[in-house]
């Protein structure tokens, strides 16, 4: 049966999204997972990916065009399907006849319910999807109790996703009369989160009837013939087995996969045996019981040979470490890259920062140093703060960098919004925020956003010299090394110095090798004489 795709939710505030691209055209084989189309929202553009296998059957917003959330993006059905029906919006569910063999069984019943009115002035909050990937969330806080006034804009929780923990506003005034998943609870996107309306409104049977039609089919559990006998199931819920039923919020259920974790040996401490997440998280394997070994055949201490043991564990790819491969995959295949290398005196720069750490309030990094370095040398050289299009360069004249931030599950690049017009200590508490989001799932998509150039540091980790990969749609990325103390010529004499290898990696569409190397002579200048990034 045909399934009608809407244009989804893929931030917090997005009410319309344009086409930027399709992907896939009609006649496509769609398989589940495959990137439909890039998505431009009011924050990012994104990828979204299809939910369905079968065949693209219809495109219902082209390239370039805006729509509403929910308008008709486009048809997945089997090839030749008649979908008219579902175009012209008058596509009616149809229940096909159930025999029910047994008292025993539970079958698919058709339920004729008739929807509730909604009383004026009340609103439905859904779960909403807030990334591309979203399937469910799971509400991490919340901030506004049953009774509280809520006003347009008010953060009424922080939702977290497959990608990040989110605050969600509301896009209703009103009082908050119900709440639909509790904290700590998971739920699939669209599911009743919340009713806002007037204080005292009488919203019995809202949440229970959200989203019935008049013919509604209720999905109901069909219990298969088993020898375990029910009382078991329900008393041992975790058992695994091909015939029993396992308790577990979907959340737990991925993370379970993610960690390779055999739910059997999982003891669930929520509601019924239900396991939750933080059962997955405080998992420990239990050693093998000696009593379940035959040890009849097992030969004496003596003849006992020492050996090793071949062991080794699969991991599932998350969403995060998915897109990260595909886009590095695609910028290292697709931009021809060269790699500049230079050395910098820092001893100037450390006596500096020293100085200007001796501030009260006041925390600069080396890395910070650098990414003021960075933003003025590409004033000067804006050839280096560009993009690639197959008709076009474009020039950035404004400096955005992106900061590589290592987290649990991969790599994020906060972006630091005109940084050439920032301060140093204002570039070292935006990268010290950033940070803190990145690695606590806390940052949104506008802050990873519009990146021109970026910047990847792994001195910390000692390492002194390495290459990356340019982030695109940048076309340079600079690696920094770590600090280096070492004998150095200096006016015709051997002396202890402190250096640091920095290396430009280039995308050879759009910046030459004289123009990377100017860049780092300039980027050297202002390292070496910090006093002229304070002008």
């Amino acid at each position: 049966m045909a399934t009608k795709i809407t244009m989804p939710r893929l931030s917090d505030t997005m009410t319309e999204g344009t086409v930027a691209s399709w992907l896939k055209k009609v006649g496509d084989k769609i398989n589940e997972g495959d990137i439909l189309a890039e998505i431009e929202t009011d924050k990012a553009t994104m990828e979204f990916e299809s939910f369905n296998s079968g065949t693209l059957l219809y495109i219902g917003i082209n390239e370039g065009e805006t729509a509403p959330v929910d308008s008709l993006l486009a048809i997945i059905g089997k090839e030749g399907e008649d979908i008219s029906n579902l175009i012209n919006g008058s596509a009616t569910e149809t229940v096909a006849e159930v025999k029910v063999p047994s008292e025993e069984h539970k079958v698919p019943v058709q339920e004729i319910t008739k929807p509730i009115a909604l009383p004026k002035g009340v609103v439905v909050v859904t779960m909403p999807r807030l990334s591309d990937t979203m399937t469910d969330g799971t509400v991490a806080t919340w901030l506004k109790k049953i009774g509280d006034t809520v006003s347009e804009g008010d953060i009424l929780a922080e939702i977290e996703t497959d990608k990040a923990t989110m605050e969600f506003e509301s896009f209703n005034a009103g009082t908050l009369l119900y709440i639909g998943v509790q904290e700590g609870q998971t739920a699939p996107v669209d599911s009743v989160l919340a009713i806002i309306g007037p204080s005292g409104t009488d919203i019995t049977g809202i949440a229970e009837n959200h989203g019935k039609s008049k013919s509604n089919t209720t999905e109901v559990e069909v219990v298969a013939e088993t020898k375990v006998e029910a009382a078991n199931i329900e008393s041992n819920p975790q058992v695994s087995s091909s015939n029993s039923r396992v308790f577990i919020s979907p959340l737990a259920k991925k993370m379970a996969e993610e960690k390779g974790i055999n739910l059997a040996d999982v003891k669930g401490s929520g509601e019924n045996g239900r396991i939750v997440k933080n059962d997955i998280i405080d998992f420990k394997p239990s050693s093998v019981s000696l009593a379940a070994v035959d040890v009849s055949s097992v030969a004496p201490v003596s003849t006992f040979v020492p050996a090793g043991q071949v062991y080794s564990e699969e991991i599932k790819n998350s969403q995060m470490r998915k897109t990260i491969a595909k886009r590095l995959s695609e910028s290292i295949f697709t931009a021809p890259h060269f790699y500049l290398t230079i050395e910098i005196a820092m001893d100037d720069a450390m006596k500096s920062r020293a100085v200007i750490n001796n501030i009260p309030d006041t925390k600069v990094s080396f890395n910070d140093m650098v990414i003021k370095a960075c933003a003025m040398a590409l004033k000067k050289h804006p050839k280096v703060n560009s993009q690639w299009k197959e008709d076009a360069i474009t020039i950035n004249h404004h400096v955005n960098i992106g900061v590589a931030v290592a987290v649990e599950d991969g790599l994020v690049v906060p972006v630091l919004k005109f940084t050439d017009l920032m301060s140093l200590s204002q570039i070292g508490s935006s990268v010290k925020d950033l940070a803190g989001k990145a690695k606590s799932k806390k940052l949104q998509p506008a802050e990873m956003d519009g990146s021109t150039f970026t910047v990847s540091n792994l001195g910390m980790f000692g390492i002194t010299e390495f290459t990356s990969i340019i982030n695109q749609p940048n076309s340079a990325i600079l690696s920094v090394g770590a600090i280096v103390e070492k004998p150095v010529v200096r006016n015709g004499q051997i002396v202890v110095g402190n250096t640091m290898k920095v290396t430009l990696a280039c995308d050879h569409r759009t910046v030459d090798g004289a123009t990377g190397a100017q860049f780092l002579q300039t980027l050297k200048t202002f390292m070496e004489n910090p006093v002229t990034m304070l002008a």
